[in-house]
C-alpha cells in the first residue's frame, strides 16, 4: 500500500510488513517503524496468519501480476486486498482464481490522494461479509471517522459509512463504486475548468469592449470556498493552485485519464444509461493531448470548400 497509509496504519497501532521495488521507500518505512521486505515471498514469510495483504500498485498488468504471484504464496484463509483502481470485472475474475486455493480476496476503492495521511481515506469496499467483517478495524482506521461532519438530517444511526468506509457489496462492488466515483469527478471537474475559463475569457478582445470583464480569477475561487453552494474540496484546490500559480504557467493542459472515467462510459453503454457530461468530460481530456486532429484539419478543409472560410491564425 502506500507509504501514507501505512503510516496512518501505524499510528493506528497496527504493526506492517512492506515491500516496494523502491529499497528507499521500504527503507524509510522500516526507519519509522514498519517491517520491511525484499520480495513478495519474503513479506509472506514474515507475517502471521491469517495474512491480510493490501497491493497498491498500477491496474492492469502490475496488479495482476502481483495478485497472482501472491496466490501462488499465500494459503487458505488468507486474504488480499487490492486497493488501487482496478476494474471490477477483473476483480470478480481474480476473486474466482483465488477462491480455488480458499483465498479471500477484496477490492478497495480508496480515495483521499496526498492528503490521506491526515484526512483518512474514504475505503468502498467488496467482498465476502466475514472477510470483511474481519478487515473492520483496518478499514476503520485508514478511514477519516465522523470528525466534525454534520450528521445527514434524517439518516437513521447505524453502518459505517459516517466513518468513511463503505462494505458496497460482493467482490467487484467496491471497485465499481469507486470508478463510477471518478467518472463523476471527471464531470465535476470540467465543469468547473470550463467556468473559470469562461471568467477568463470575459476580458477577451473577441468581447464587446463595452461587455468586457476583468475578473479576479483566484479570488473568485477564493470567494467560492466560504460559503457558496460550489464549495468543496475540488473548489479548495482550484484556489490553492490559483494561488501558487496565477497564470498556470507549470502546466502544458495535457490531462490524463487513469481508466475510470472509460471504464464508468462503458458500464453506462452496458446498462443503456446516459451519460453525456461524464463521457463529454472524458472525451475533453482526450482532446488536451492531441495538437490539431486529422477530423479538425477536415472540418476547416470541408468550411474552405463549401464557403470560402480561410482559418484563422491563433
Amino acid at each position: 500500500m502506500g507509504a501514507n497509509m501505512v503510516r496512518r496504519l501505524q499510528r493506528g497501532g497496527h504493526q506492517c510488513v512492506v515491500y516496494d521495488r523502491s529499497p528507499d521507500a521500504v527503507k524509510t518505512l522500516v526507519g519509522e517503524g514498519a517491517t520491511g521486505s525484499d520480495s513478495l515471498r519474503t513479506l509472506v514469510s514474515q507475517m502471521a496468519r491469517p495474512r491480510h495483504v493490501w497491493v497498491m500498485v498500477p491496474a492492469g498488468g502490475p496488479t495482476e501480476s502481483t495478485v497472482m504471484e501472491l496466490g501462488e504464496l499465500l494459503e487458505a484463509g488468507d486474504t488480499v486486498i487490492d486497493g488501487g483502481n482496478s476494474m471490477f470485472k477483473d476483480d470478480i475474475r481474480r476473486a474466482k482464481a483465488l477462491a480455488a486455493k480458499q483465498i479471500n480476496y477484496v477490492d478497495a476503492g480508496t480515495s483521499g490522494g496526498v492528503y490521506g495521511l491526515d484526512r483518512g481515506y474514504c475505503l468502498m469496499v467488496g467482498g465476502e461479509p466475514t472477510t470483511i467483517a474481519r478487515l473492520d478495524p483496518i478499514f476503520k482506521t485508514l478511514a477519516p471517522g465522523r470528525g466534525d461532519v454534520e450528521r445527514t438530517p434524517g439518516r437513521a444511526e447505524g453502518g459505517t459509512a459516517e466513518d468513511g468506509y463503505l462494505h458496497c457489496g460482493s467482490v467487484g462492488a467496491g471497485h465499481f463504486v469507486k470508478m463510477v466515483h471518478n467518472g463523476i469527478e471527471y464531470g465535476i471537474m470540467q465543469a468547473i475548468a470550463e467556468g473559470f475559463d469562461i471568467m477568463k475569457g470575459a476580458a477577451n478582445p473577441t468581447v464587446a469592449e463595452e461587455h468586457r470583464l476583468t475578473i479576479p480569477i483566484t479570488d473568485v475561487a477564493e470567494v467560492w470556498r466560504r460559503g457558496s453552494v460550489l464549495s468543496s474540496w475540488l473548489i479548495d484546490l482550484t484556489a490553492k493552485a490559483l494561488a501558487e500559480d496565477p497564470k498556470l504557467e507549470k502546466f502544458s493542459g495535457s490531462v490524463a485519464d487513469s481508466g475510470e472515467g472509460r471504464w464508468t462510459v462503458n458500464a453506462a453503454v452496458e446498462e443503456a444509461v446516459p451519460a453525456p457530461t461524464i463521457t463529454a468530460a472524458l472525451f475533453t481530456r482526450f482532446r488536451s493531448r492531441m495538437d490539431a486532429s486529422y477530423a479538425e484539419k477536415l472540418l476547416s478543409a470541408m468550411r474552405f470548400q463549401f464557403g470560402g472560410h480561410v482559418e484563422q491564425k491563433k
